[in-house]
C-alpha cells in the first residue's frame, strides 16, 4: 500500500508540474527590421523575430489586419520574414510571437514595429506640383502688375485731355455769357452788333452814291 501510494503521489506531482509548465506564460520575443524599418517602395526588407529558446514556431502578424499571418518553424532561436518588392500597402505596424513544442499557447507579443515605405516618385510629383502652382500664381501676379503699370499713363493722359476739354468748354461758356451781357447793355431793344454794322455800311454806301451839294451850280457857271 505504501509503495502504491508513493507511486501515485509522484505521478500526480509530475502531472501537476507538466500542467504548470504548460500553463506558464512564455516571455515575449523581440522584432527587428533589416536594413531599416523605413525603406523605399519596390525594395526588400527582412523582419527578424528572436525568442529566448530554440526549436520554436514563430508567427508574424499585422496590427489592424486579423487576416494577415505568417508562420515559421526554426531550430534556432530566431526566424526571418522576408518582404520583396515592397508595396505601399505593406506599410504598417507588425508584431511577432512564438510557441515551443511543449506549450500549446503563444507567447506574449513582441513590441510593435512600425514599417514605413516611401515612394520617391510620389514625393517628386508632389513637390513639382507645388512648385508649378507657385510659379503660376507668380506669373499671374507679374502680368497683373505689368498691365496696371502699362495702363496708368494712358489713363492719366485721358484724364488730362478730359480736364483740358472741360476747361475750354467752361471758358467758351463764360465768353458767350459775357457777349450776351455786353449786347444787352449796349442796346436795350435787342439790336445786335451785326445789325448795327450792316446799317452803318448801308448808310456809308448811300452817301458815296449821292452827288455833293452845289455840283450842278458849279457846272453852270463854268459853261
Amino acid at each position: 500500500m505504501t509503495t502504491e501510494f508513493l507511486s501515485l503521489l509522484c505521478l500526480g506531482l509530475c502531472l501537476g508540474y507538466e500542467d504548470e509548465k504548460k500553463n506558464e506564460k512564455l516571455p515575449k520575443p523581440s522584432l527587428h527590421a533589416r536594413p531599416s524599418s523605413v525603406v523605399e517602395a519596390r525594395s526588400n526588407v527582412t523582419l527578424k523575430c528572436q525568442a529566448p529558446s530554440k526549436n520554436v514556431t514563430f508567427i508574424l502578424r499585422k496590427v489592424n489586419d486579423s487576416g494577415y499571418k505568417q508562420e515559421r518553424f526554426s531550430t534556432e532561436d530566431e526566424a526571418e520574414f522576408h518582404f520583396t518588392d515592397l508595396k505601399l500597402k505593406d506599410a504598417g505596424s507588425y508584431f511577432c510571437a512564438y510557441k515551443t513544442t511543449a506549450s500549446h499557447e503563444w507567447s506574449e507579443s513582441s513590441e510593435h514595429l512600425q514599417l514605413v515605405t516611401t515612394d520617391t516618385r510620389t514625393i517628386f510629383v508632389a513637390i513639382f506640383s507645388c512648385i508649378s502652382i507657385l510659379l503660376l500664381f507668380l506669373s499671374v501676379f507679374i502680368i497683373y502688375r505689368c498691365s496696371q503699370h502699362g495702363s496708368s499713363p494712358e489713363e492719366s493722359t485721358k484724364r488730362i485731355s478730359d480736364s483740358k476739354l472741360s476747361e475750354q468748354e467752361a471758358a467758351e461758356a463764360d465768353l458767350s455769357r459775357m457777349e450776351r451781357v455786353s449786347v444787352s447793355t449796349a442796346d436795350p431793344q435787342g439790336v445786335t452788333y451785326a445789325e448795327l454794322n450792316i446799317n452803318a455800311l448801308s448808310e456809308a454806301a448811300s452817301d458815296t452814291t449821292q452827288e455833293p451839294p452845289g455840283s450842278h451850280e458849279y457846272a453852270a457857271v463854268k459853261v
